[in-house]
């Protein structure tokens, strides 16, 4: 490889010489107030004897639907003059964002399709599983790309407090964290008063009422808390995250974000999920608070025992890490079911009935997230003896 010519085009284009063609690498802003410098940084391109465009996207600083189309303008011309233009990397999404517009509004109307034949029973087995098996990889090829997606733009944004969005993240607290108090407090109340009143019944007959504390206060701050209230969070915020994306893709207000140069994923999915992140320790805290405070209430009077018995009985039965453990899971809980009610959300396509069965997807998606994930941890500290 030669070495590099000077950028052309104040900034917008930096071209290297290679021994099948050129090297582009695209640089700055690529706007609609930049037409002047893209054209003139296009125009001084000598494409004489290469065979091979290459470009990369990586250093762009923004990109909006003006910039796209010159960029598709460019590659369509000289793809039109014999030679091959190909990305390092990923597209831009503007620039599929245009070619999926412009095939959709092209395309012909589907044929009908091929007339259905009868196949062999042990055929058709086959092909049910080939199919299943490679919508499945399809499926696992999105999800990675996703989570890959995000976890991208979360390093690119905590290099900078704007592009972290802080009104955005605080936002998103008020609405998962704050607004869930109530109904957080209350169902960790309820849910420590049963379990101390049937640890009371059985223990009873033993003459053991005294380590109704010890179960109370062990299944609230290990377990009970951090899983009841992320089932809460998952079937309040992370439908709340689907449906407000999905409407969002109905209205085409996500494909406006990529057409003025905006990252959806920066503006929308990791607001919503740093915010999550934020919200479910507090809550978890809380609901550890409340349901302690529900098991002194029935000790005291199922149990008639004074709340300084069980304050102290609450000292000794727990361990250094009793409250970290419960602690602990949440951040991962409230990150399974962000991602789940985003990536669910950035699905829709089409029409409501798609919305509604996303959001439910979501929601059922986020439990079973959440239960599975909590059974890991319950394998792990019991390896690791905690």
């Amino acid at each position: 490889m030669r070495a590099a010519r000077p950028a052309i085009g104040n900034g917008m284009l930096e071209i290297r010489h290679t021994d099948q063609g050129l090297e582009l690498e695209l640089t700055g802003e690529w706007r609609a107030l930049q037409f002047t410098q893209l054209d003139a940084a296009i125009a001084g391109l000598d494409l004489k004897g290469a065979r091979l465009v290459e470009i990369f996207a990586e250093r762009l600083q923004a990109l909006d639907l003006s910039g796209a189309w010159r960029l598709r303008e460019f590659i369509k011309r000289t793809r039109a003059a014999g030679v091959e233009v190909t990305f390092r990397g990923t597209p831009p999404d503007q620039l599929r964002l245009v070619e999926e517009t412009l095939r959709s509004e092209g395309s012909p109307p589907e044929a009908a399709g091929p007339v259905a034949c009868e196949e062999e029973p042990g055929i058709r087995s086959l092909a049910f599983l080939g199919r299943h098996a490679v919508l499945f990889g399809r499926d696992l090829g999105r999800d990675l790309s996703f989570v890959g997606r995000v976890s991208v733009t979360a390093l690119r944004a905590f290099t900078s407090l704007k592009r972290l969005r802080p009104i955005s993240i605080a936002r998103h607290v008020y609405d998962t964290g704050i607004t869930a108090i109530p109904i957080v407090a209350l169902i960790a109340f309820l849910i420590s008063v049963i379990v101390a009143y049937m640890s009371a019944q059985q223990l009873r007959s033993f003459g053991a009422e005294i380590f109704v504390v010890d179960l109370v206060t062990i299944g609230v701050l290990r377990e009970l808390a951090v899983l009841l209230t992320s089932i809460i969070v998952a079937g309040r915020s992370g439908s709340a995250f689907a449906a407000e994306l999905g409407s969002m893709q109905l209205n085409e207000e996500v494909d406006a974000l990529y057409a003025t140069g905006v990252d959806p994923f920066e503006a929308l999915v990791l607001p919503r999920v740093v915010g999550l992140v934020i919200a479910l320790p507090l809550l978890t805290v809380i609901a550890d608070l409340i349901g302690l405070t529900g098991g002194a209430l029935l000790c005291r009077f199922l149990l008639d025992m004074p709340l300084t018995q069980y304050v102290n009985r609450v000292n000794e039965a727990i361990s250094p890490s009793t409250f970290w453990v419960g602690l602990m899971k949440a951040p991962v809980f409230a990150v399974l079911i962000a991602m789940a009610g985003c990536y669910r959300g950035m699905q829709v396509r089409d029409s409501s009935r798609e919305l509604g069965r996303l959001t439910t997807v979501a929601v059922v998606q986020a439990i079973f997230l959440v239960i599975f994930a909590d059974a890991l941890f319950a394998v792990l500290f019991m390896e690791l003896d905690i």
